[in-house]
């Protein structure tokens, strides 16, 4: 069997009953907390583009979080993984390096909408794209952003082609061959590294949004290629510069009996996760020696060599970041600001928090040497040390990142990060309705999570 034979099997097979309760309770607080992050970002400027943009392309009655009812299936994917990647702060599995629940969790949620579904089929589509997309993502090791590429938007739309295949009613056969179709639309650029643009804020949900269309089209009978991945030009050969990569077993190593649900971080802060280990050894220091900027003459930050190119280089730009988007990839920036300030949160990606001369001079004292001692990406090492006006040389190193499935963020703490995000756009009354609904929604119809989630923010 080929991979995508493989794949649509499994999705067209699992049921909700052979889904231990443990996974499937973890699967909606992953949904929770993305919900959660889609919400603080509402009304922001690049929401408000696309969301215009996404109206001028034709209207619907798809739901989309905090803006209504307003949008066709695909445009509305579209928006809802863009506000809920837009911010930074969604899951990640770390060895795929990939978000994938905000593909994911778009495309089960407009496809269980459209068709009907109940609450838990939409649920069980949501697991069945994620165990693929982490797995996929698992092989490329990192190697996906080394030739330039964003796995959450170019796998991302494989693993929510079997979440749109299941729900629109697609046999085996045709959830294989949407996969073949579905390798000609995916991608995602690494680009918007340079200069902070916007782009990355769409891959996820493009990526749920080329799902829907490659099932459709499959569900009419349009032949696409059967061997989306394996095959000469197909996903690994043409991403990864490699037919056969080493870590090819990992595509199916345990599907349906270990659940890679289980293996996804949820972000404590709202950054780069590559920054993470870093920001809280920074804290640790500011806490544990009560640092000011005065007191501070160089920083050194040890990190992965593989995470170089995106969070410490190009050097110059990375000191003086000029939009949010630049800070949370910004090592110099993120070090600093928690050094001075004992934390990390959305307001440090404000403008006037960008401009602060303190923060900015510190920065500039920022360096970083490789962490020989890293094993990334299975963690995303950090140590940080402060060399101090008057000689001293503080270190401390966070060798596991909070959030990491070994170190993992409990429910409860989920649930506190879901608040405090919800509170920035909508209040407490709706949040907690918001929240119970995501909670138990595989006791009700997918249409009433879809109603909840798209009332106005």
């Amino acid at each position: 069997m080929t991979l995508s034979q493989t794949y649509a099997d499994f999705a067209t097979r699992l049921t909700i009953d052979a889904i231990p309760e443990r996974v499937r309770e973890r699967a909606r607080y992953l949904i929770l907390d993305s919900v959660g992050t889609g919400l603080a970002a509402v009304g922001a400027p690049w929401a408000e583009a696309s969301f215009a943009a996404a109206g001028d392309l034709g209207s619907g009655t798809a739901p989309v979080l905090g803006y209504g009812r307003g949008l066709a299936m695909r445009d509305a994917a579209l928006m809802n993984g863009l506000v809920m990647h837009g911010l930074d702060y969604d899951d990640t599995h770390a060895r795929g390096i990939i978000h994938a629940t905000v593909s994911a969790f778009p495309t089960a949620l407009v496809a269980a909408d459209k068709a009907g579904a109940l609450g838990a089929d939409l649920l069980v589509a949501y697991i069945a794209a994620m165990e693929v997309s982490t797995r996929v993502a698992a092989v490329g090791a990192g190697g996906f952003h080394g030739f330039g590429f964003h796995p959450t938007g170019l796998i991302g739309a494989f693993g929510s082609t079997l979440a749109a295949g299941r729900l629109l009613g697609l046999d085996a056969r045709q959830i294989a061959m949407a996969q073949g179709i579905v390798l000609s639309m995916a991608g995602g650029s690494l680009e918007f590294l340079a200069d902070g643009a916007w782009t990355k804020r769409l891959h996820p949900g493009w990526a749920a949004s080329s799902a829907l269309t490659a099932a459709t089209l499959a569900k009419r009978g349009f032949v696409g290629p059967p061997a989306a991945y394996e095959g000469r030009f197909g996903l690994f050969a043409l991403y990864l510069r490699d037919a056969a990569p080493a870590l090819l077993d990992q595509a199916t190593a345990g599907l349906g009996e270990t659940w890679e649900i289980e293996a996804v971080s949820v972000k404590p802060l709202p950054a780069c996760h590559m920054t993470h280990a870093a920001i809280d050894a920074a804290i640790a220091l500011r806490s544990q020696h009560g640092l000011t900027a005065a007191d501070i003459a160089q920083v050194t930050v040890l990190v992965p060599e593989a995470v170089i190119p995106i969070v410490c280089e190009p050097v110059a730009p990375k000191r003086t970041p000029r939009t949010g988007y630049d800070a949370q990839f910004s090592i110099p920036y993120t070090v600093a600001t928690a050094l001075l300030t004992g934390k990390f949160t959305l307001d440090a990606l404000d403008p006037a928090a960008l401009n602060d001369p303190e923060v900015l001079d510190l920065a500039a004292r920022v360096t970083y040497a490789i962490d020989p001692d890293s094993d990334y990406p299975k963690h995303f090492t950090g140590e940080v040390i402060v060399e101090t006006r008057d000689g001293r040389r503080l270190a401390h190193r966070e060798g596991i990142n909070r959030g990491a499935s070994d170190r993992p963020l409990s429910n409860a703490d989920i649930d506190a990060k879901y608040s405090e995000n919800a509170d920035r756009t909508v209040d407490a009354t709706r949040a907690a309705h918001i929240r119970a609904a995501v909670l138990d929604m595989d006791r009700h119809p997918a249409s009433a999570l879809g109603d909840i989630l798209a009332q106005r923010a």
